[in-house]
């Protein structure tokens, strides 16, 4: 995708232009940014996900049993038939991975690192339907798919900002609104991280929300730790070769004492290779891992179905990306990374952005060792699988 072409999703904006301007910085209305969107699912459908134990869903009620009562699924159908006429809103998380249609719409996103894409939400809520004022620590666009819906924005927001008491929603004690919109099918809006916003359902209404994955400082601080422990020796200690004789007080503990401790921690923490290694198999973990679980298919068995013309797809719930080292390629694969040889890079864009691999589009590469060896792998591991018939 060019950085330069202006794109009907911001509203004329190029990729760049909304990168400079607004990524990260302010919100963004766009109106019509999917002319004459119409919603790939009906409300009835999305309730009908939210009876299944895969799906992770839930229905908050302005006026429940509690201001604000959340209840979480898998739902039944006749609990349903005791909700109110308005006032409520049922969310069910990563729609993107059990219905084609709404993974679809990730395509018009593809400006953006398809690594920090996290999921698709849909909510739909009654008239009058909310979650209460709110912040996200993450960027979103609010798609509206079906009815109207009105969007208030305010301040911004960081861990300081009082909450009200409440077990599972983080809903703002204060909200100092700024400028609202009311959003029809088709229209979109961005937020920034941070950025207070209250959506409230003018009436019926459906809303694609698009979440970005964004590691807290304190995740990738523990879990890169957590990784590189994996590699060390429990010999590879705190040293103090050529320490002086303590002074006056031999409690105190030196600056030269801190100095060695940060050189230990440097010498690991700035291992680009592990960083990167980590970093791909984190950002690629799936939302839902019993998903990707692949089986063992003898090779010729795999590539002879390949040759009577079967697809190969990714797994809906599957993350992929990859990159570039000084000795090769690394594949990251739903949490897990492999190291490859730099002549595959063509293969690799293929798998990570390919609607299938077959004959046709794998070609050469089914004469390749280690091209074979890896789509056996993907398979075998399960980020690939064999389409429908």
């Amino acid at each position: 995708m060019n950085a330069d072409t202006p794109l009907q999703l911001l509203g004329g904006l190029t990729a760049a232009e909304f990168l400079r301007d607004y990524w990260q910085r302010k919100p963004l209305l766009v109106r019509q940014a999917i002319p004459d969107f119409e919603s790939p699912l009906s409300a009835d459908e999305l309730a009908g996900l939210s009876l299944e134990e895969s799906m992770e869903s839930r229905i908050v009620l302005e006026h429940g049993k509690t201001p604000w009562e959340m209840r979480r699924g898998p739902f039944q159908e006749e609990d349903y038939q005791h909700l109110p006429e308005q006032d409520w809103t049922l969310l069910v998380q990563a729609v993107d991975q059990f219905v084609p249609e709404v993974a679809q719409l990730l395509e018009q996103f593809r400006f953006l690192p398809s690594w920090r894409i996290d999921d698709v939400m849909i909510s739909y809520a009654a008239p009058g339907g909310g979650v209460g004022p709110h912040f996200d620590n993450y960027d979103v666009f609010l798609l509206q798919g079906h009815g109207r819906r009105r969007w208030k924005v305010g301040q911004m927001c960081s861990s300081d900002s009082p909450l009200r008491e409440h077990a599972d929603l983080r809903i703002l004690a204060d909200f100092e609104q700024s400028d609202e919109w009311v959003l029809e099918p088709g229209d979109m809006l961005y937020l920034p991280p941070r950025l207070a916003h209250y959506g409230i359902a003018e009436d019926e209404c459906m809303t694609y929300s698009i979440g970005f994955r964004a590691p807290s400082a304190a995740e990738v601080l523990t879990h890169f730790t957590d990784f590189l422990g994996q590699f060390l020796s429990d010999e590879e200690r705190y040293t103090d070769a050529g320490l002086q004789p303590v002074g006056d007080d031999p409690h105190q503990i030196q600056r030269d004492a801190l100095e060695r401790l940060q050189g230990l921690i440097q010498e690991h923490m700035s291992d680009e290779r592990l960083l990167l290694t980590w970093f791909g198999q984190f950002m690629t973990e799936p939302r839902y891992p019993e998903l990707v679980a692949g089986e063992e298919i003898p090779e010729e068995e795999l590539f002879g179905a390949l040759e009577d013309g079967a697809l190969l797809v990714r797994n809906p719930s599957a993350r992929l990306a990859w990159s570039e080292i000084d000795i090769g390629l690394v594949l990251f694969a739903s949490g897990q990374s492999v190291l490859l040889p730099g002549q595959l890079k063509e293969l690799l864009k293929l798998v990570c952005s390919a609607d299938a691999l077959h004959l046709e589009n794998l070609g050469q590469w089914l004469a390749d060792d280690d091209a074979r060896k890896l789509l056996a792998e993907l398979v075998k591991q399960g980020s690939l699988e064999f389409a429908d018939e």
